[in-house]
């Protein structure tokens, strides 16, 4: 098992401009050889973000289980995740041998409803989503210099301009995206083929799965990120992008 992460980590502007010229060789390069070169790169100071929910996330996470057992996982637990989302994350570990983080707010579901009161989800979602997303995982990176994400440019307009490898402002790592590329039917033939065990919501009408009270089925007609926050304008949680900008919500 690889050492707990660092406290602290400093990436200067030498090493990030030294990096993402290197990077720029891997637009177009297959998922398993970016995730090479990121492991080759960053070694322990390299963690994978799996959210059990999509299929992108088990990909990676097979992808790189065939390269090294020495990169930490980490997903989050927000407190309202589907119960087979958490049972299926148990029964899929056991399974890799990569070893793995679940990181929750610091605040308890309870302690939120006394703070925001209850329901924060449906009248304040981008303040749900800090306390229970952004924050936890700002915490969990603290320690790492890069991180693997399952995001892909065609699943929104706002992701269309993701890079292989960039620099997040916000959280202060490298961010790899080794499926920026593809598509959701080569994530799914990569899965098929390999045997890579899937979240047993995507077959029944879920294509994108957060937490329960946010998440509905997509109907055949609609994108595939279309069952979350129905109703709301709010498309995305916070973790990757807001309205087009690095920004998060203030709690």
């Amino acid at each position: 098992m690889p050492e707990a992460p660092a406290k602290e980590r400093r990436v200067d502007g030498e090493v990030r401009e030294e990096v993402l010229r290197a990077a720029r060789e891997l637009e177009g390069a297959a998922p398993q050889e970016v995730l090479r070169w990121a492991v080759g790169r960053f070694g322990g100071r390299l963690t994978l973000s799996v959210s059990f929910g999509g299929p992108e996330g088990m990909v990676l996470l097979d992808m790189l289980s065939r390269i090294t057992d020495d990169v930490w996982v980490f997903t989050l637990d927000t407190g309202f995740l589907f119960e087979e989302t958490v049972r299926f994350r148990e029964e899929a570990m056991r399974r890799y041998r990569l070893p793995l983080r679940v990181v929750r707010p610091e605040l308890s579901v309870e302690e939120q409803v006394e703070r925001y009161g209850p329901q924060l989800w449906s009248c304040a979602p981008d303040i749900c989503c800090e306390v229970r997303k952004v924050e936890p995982q700002r915490r969990w990176l603290a320690g790492f210099d890069a991180w693997v994400t399952g995001i892909r440019r065609d699943q929104t307009a706002a992701r269309a301009d993701t890079p292989v490898v960039g620099w997040d402002d916000f959280f202060g790592v490298f961010k790899i995206a080794p499926l920026a590329s593809w598509s959701r039917e080569q994530v799914l033939r990569y899965a098929e083929e390999h045997g890579v065990p899937l979240n047993p919501l995507l077959s029944r009408g879920y294509t994108s799965i957060g937490c329960e009270p946010c998440t509905r089925p997509v109907r055949e007609d609609e994108d595939e990120r279309a069952g979350r926050w129905p109703g709301m304008e709010k498309t995305e949680c916070g973790l990757h992008i807001v309205n087009g900008k690095v920004r998060r919500a203030v709690s």
